[in-house]
């Protein structure tokens, strides 16, 4: 007697679709490329490295192209129908747009890179090429595969792929006290992070038997009661380890000695693309794997938006300008508050009817904040390079020196206070208010313009400082082509956005899932 399988049963055989994994996997490899010729290359053909490191990144950034035309999925489950039951990586409009922020973040950190590696090159500052362009390929191609993972097993191993690299290049100053303890303290407490993130997960598992979003989402409506204080538990220790990348308070502490002692381009990185990795996965897990649980998570975001903000606000108006490296710490202060007003939408969903649009205030507020936060740490950097203690005192006077670069840092620093004509700032945080007020999260409103006003008085006392006179004439020495692309393109970036708000979150919102 011949036994039949249940059509059920899912198969494990499968066929890769290249195309849709493509942006992830061109980074990857030419990190494996620039680490093997960095064996063969001498001294003074490493330079090359960075320029093949920046044509990677826009190779994969390119490669997002050919995926506009519809979502694709690949390694999936099938039924012995054929038919998909789940997919670990799915490229939808979601993913392409947070691919596009990671991996045009991550050109524009090398942009940086490539000036700072020079600079430091023959000095005791000097930075390994090849170990650097290696690292952040890897960090970028962990970075790309979150947002398309569609199980939690994925979603991990993409998080600690984007994270461990970076940990290492925190700490790539050699001999340099500071960088090292930024490295330990960023390690510890990411690796104690993930521990508890691995353990809601575990929580999860036992709970629906499932690690794909879509199957665990369908099985937690119907959780046996015994099972259902265990589940909850998941759902919160899950999000732990995506709320550390995102410096939601409280566990923010690494940021300020993380982005002090690491390479300022470094520092850029984190505060950009850790953040694009920590909400895409906080948005993955909460809409797409635990809607049922909305009760659980909803009211613990819209905790950590208000403490984050609030911590993050204050913390920067405390920061004195003649302080060394007190830009760095405003810029890293000044993120942890933004981070605040990221996490608004993403609480407002769970008491939303249409948690796309939530989502979509989210996704477009990440992508006004990356070109400015980026543009802001590419004018510190110019600044830092006759500067090196990179005071807020030491941009007194910058607009007689370098008009240009003060009109760039002034233009990106009123974006972030979401005043004119930085439009894009404030109809970023115009989404991002309203989309409390629609989901009834008034107090969460209110609390927002609080900090929103807190966050004009530092804002503005550093644009004023740009414009103050000086004495003496301060030297101006020659910009770097690279540098100066990096301070072009998010200026073009800001202004175009500034002209066209709309088209941000209608680009954003648009079908996500």
């Amino acid at each position: 007697m011949t036994a039949v399988a249940a059509p059920s049963v899912a198969s494990l055989v499968q066929s890769v679709d290249w195309l849709a994994i493509a942006p992830p996997t061109i980074a990857a490899v030419v990190a494996l490329v620039v680490l093997v010729a960095d064996l063969f290359l001498g001294e003074r053909r490493k330079a090359l490295l960075g320029w093949v490191s920046v044509a990677g990144l826009a190779a994969a950034a390119l490669a997002l192209l050919p995926l506009l035309d519809g979502d694709r999925s690949t390694f999936c489950l099938q039924t012995l129908k054929g038919e998909q039951a789940a997919c670990s990586y799915t490229a939808d409009h979601f993913t392409l747009v947070i691919q596009f922020l990671v991996l045009a973040g991550a050109l524009l950190t090398a942009l940086l890179s490539i000036t700072g590696i020079k600079d430091a090159k023959n000095t005791p500052r000097a930075l390994p090429e090849g170990e650097f362009w290696f690292l952040l390929l890897s960090s970028a191609a962990g970075a790309a595969l979150l947002p398309a993972s569609r199980d939690l097993a994925t979603l991990v191993v993409a998080l600690e792929v984007a994270s461990l690299p970076a940990f290492a290049l925190v700490g790539i100053k050699r001999d340099d006290r500071r960088s090292s303890e930024a490295a330990l303290k960023f390690f510890l407490s990411s690796v104690t992070a993930t521990a508890v993130t691995l353990l809601g997960v575990s929580f999860v598992y036992a709970t629906t038997g499932t690690l794909h979003l879509t199957r665990i989402a369908t099985a937690l409506t119907h959780v046996d009661g015994q099972f259902h204080t265990l589940a909850q538990a998941g759902v919160a220790l899950t999000l732990v380890g995506f709320a550390f990348k995102t410096a939601a308070a409280p566990f923010h502490f690494w940021v300020p000695d993380t982005y002090v002692g690491a390479p300022l381009p470094v520092a850029a990185y984190l505060s950009v693309i850790g953040k694009a990795v920590g909400f895409s996965g906080i948005i993955l897990v909460t809409v797409v794997a635990f809607p049922s649980y909305a009760d659980v998570w909803g009211p613990a975001l819209a905790a950590l938006a208000a403490l984050t903000m609030t911590v993050g606000n204050v913390a920067a108006l405390r920061q004195q300008a003649t302080r060394a490296y007190s830009a760095v710490r405003l810029l890293a202060w000044s993120s942890v508050g933004q981070a605040g007003y990221l996490l608004v939408p993403i609480a407002a969903a769970a008491y939303s009817k249409d948690a796309d649009k939530a989502i979509g205030s989210t996704v477009a507020y990440a992508l006004m904040y990356a070109a400015v936060n980026l543009g802001a740490f590419a004018v510190a950097a110019l600044v830092a390079r006759t500067k090196p203690l990179n005071r807020i005192s030491d941009y007194r006077g910058l607009y007689r020196s370098r008009p240009l670069a003060a009109l760039v840092l002034g233009f990106f620093l009123l974006c972030l206070a979401g005043l004119p004509p930085g439009i894009i700032g404030l109809f970023a945080k115009v989404t991002v208010f309203s989309a409390a007020v629609d989901a009834g999260l008034g107090w969460l409103a209110v609390v927002m313009a609080v900090n929103v006003v807190i966050a004009l008085y530092y804002y503005l006392q550093w644009t004023a400082t740009l414009f103050r006179s000086t004495e003496g004439e301060q030297a101006v020495h020659r910009i770097p082509a690279p540098l100066t692309a990096a301070i072009g393109l998010t200026a073009v970036i800001g202004v175009a956005l500034s002209g066209a708000p709309q088209m941000v979150l209608r680009f954003a919102s648009t079908g996500l899932f």
